[in-house]
């Protein structure tokens, strides 16, 4: 099962503005496909899809990307580039874990976690970063461990937790990574107060070779039924997902069927593969 796993970020209109403007900051970046709707882009060999999904949802920084930059220099262009109408979430210094690291929220509400460092070491360069936070504090490790019983090709790839005295509680996990599928993530805890949780403006979109896979992930990962729509779904910490036929993309640049396809998905709540075909 191939399953590839990329994030969706949700914007107002803008998210053509928003990949262009990531084309400009990031080496090795472009637009692969765009259309009213969506648009596509690759960096370093992975995707992100920004979808053009009105005002019902803004990003915040539950799940931020961690940046690994190879020189001092990358850091800090790519920092300078994303403050410019952004905001301060770590300053741009010296830490244990990074002789160069900041955490910015840019223009459009997107989160980036800059750190100097080798892309070897964690094996890519933008890696989807999970914070658990208000009643959800504590539970990463349970969603590591869920996470990864359920996609294949997956591990623990290390949990470091807070120690009697850190500035949050003992045990709870400070930093961990883990792979689904091949594809790194990071997850945290954070019990400080905070105004944001997960939602659906950073989803992550899954591939299925079939119909077994979809059925499979769907009853794994669909935790609240009122949020089934058009292959999203909602898992039992917030998280949301796409669960997606890979064929979709072909059959929506098929301009002679696309807009049947639309409209038979739009009637889905799970995607059913055969009905999408016969549309």
């Amino acid at each position: 099962m191939k399953r590839p796993i990329y994030p969706c970020l949700w914007f107002d209109g803008k998210a053509k503005e928003a990949a262009e403007y990531y084309c400009s900051i990031f080496p090795d970046t472009a637009i692969t496909a765009e259309n009213p709707l969506v648009v596509t882009f690759e960096s370093a060999g992975q995707k992100f899809m920004l979808l053009n999904g009105g005002p019902h949802f803004t990003i915040n920084p539950s799940v931020s990307f961690f940046v690994v930059c190879e020189t001092i220099a990358e850091v800090d262009k790519a920092w300078e580039s994303l403050l410019d109408g952004g905001s301060v979430l770590m300053p741009l210094d010296k830490y244990d874990w990074s002789e160069r690291y900041g955490w910015v929220e840019d223009k459009f509400g997107v989160n980036w976690q800059l750190s100097f460092g080798k892309k070897e070491d964690v094996g890519q360069k933008f890696t989807p970063t999970l914070m658990f936070t208000n009643s959800l504090a504590g539970k990463a490790e349970q969603a590591i461990q869920f996470y990864t019983s359920i996609f294949s090709n997956s591990s623990i790839r290390g949990i470091l937790k807070y120690a009697a005295g850190d500035q949050d509680i003992e045990g709870n996990i400070k930093h961990a990574q883990f792979s689904l599928n091949n594809h790194v993530f990071m997850a945290m805890d954070s019990s400080w107060p905070h105004e944001f949780g997960f939602n659906e403006a950073i989803s992550f979109v899954v591939e299925c070779e079939n119909q077994d896979e979809i059925d499979y992930l769907w009853e794994k990962l669909s935790a609240v039924p009122e949020a089934e729509q058009c292959g999203w779904l909602k898992d039992q910490f917030g998280v949301s997902w796409q669960i997606i036929p890979a064929i979709l993309q072909e059959l929506m640049n098929d301009p002679s069927r696309s807009e049947r396809v639309v409209n038979a998905f739009l009637q889905m709540k799970k995607f059913d593969i055969e009905k999408l075909l016969k549309a």
